[in-house]
């Protein structure tokens, strides 16, 4: 489980890391069972960006893995994937941009973020991840 310290420090280094790539994002902590524990909108971030991070944050938390992996299974499930996103209240969002964070080998959640392209939203949120200590797969 994602400590709220730990969700602000991911928010944090995820900050600094959008702000080096020079893309205004959103970021979105979700724990392990997709209850958000932190959010953070960076100055000039799309406003809708936050409902997006937290979708993607949801995804990743959900499968334990990137969110671009649902994409990839989803892009020949177009009905299923509706079907999904319908089921989950529309949490479920199969798009680039989100990473789990394991701890220990265990899935403690996911940082999701928006604003960028699909891959600057994923390699921002994998850089927070590696600079707080945590991992984005199990090994």
């Amino acid at each position: 489980m994602l400590t709220s310290d730990q969700a602000l420090a991911l928010l944090s280094a995820a900050r600094e890391e959008c702000a080096r790539v020079g893309v205004p994002m959103s970021f979105a902590v979700m724990d392990a069972a997709g209850h958000l524990v932190a959010a953070l909108r960076s100055d000039g971030a799309p406003w809708i960006s936050t409902d997006v991070a937290q979708g993607k944050a949801w995804t990743a938390a959900a499968y334990g893995m990137p969110s671009a992996g649902q994409k990839s299974k989803m892009d020949s499930l177009p009905n299923f994937s509706t079907a999904l996103a319908t089921m989950t209240g529309g949490r479920f969002t199969p798009q680039p941009g989100a990473v789990p964070v394991y701890a220990d080998g265990q899935l403690a959640g996911a940082l999701g973020a928006s604003g960028g392209t699909g891959q600057q939203d994923e390699d921002v949120c994998s850089a927070a991840v590696t600079a707080c200590g945590f991992a984005t797969t199990a090994n």
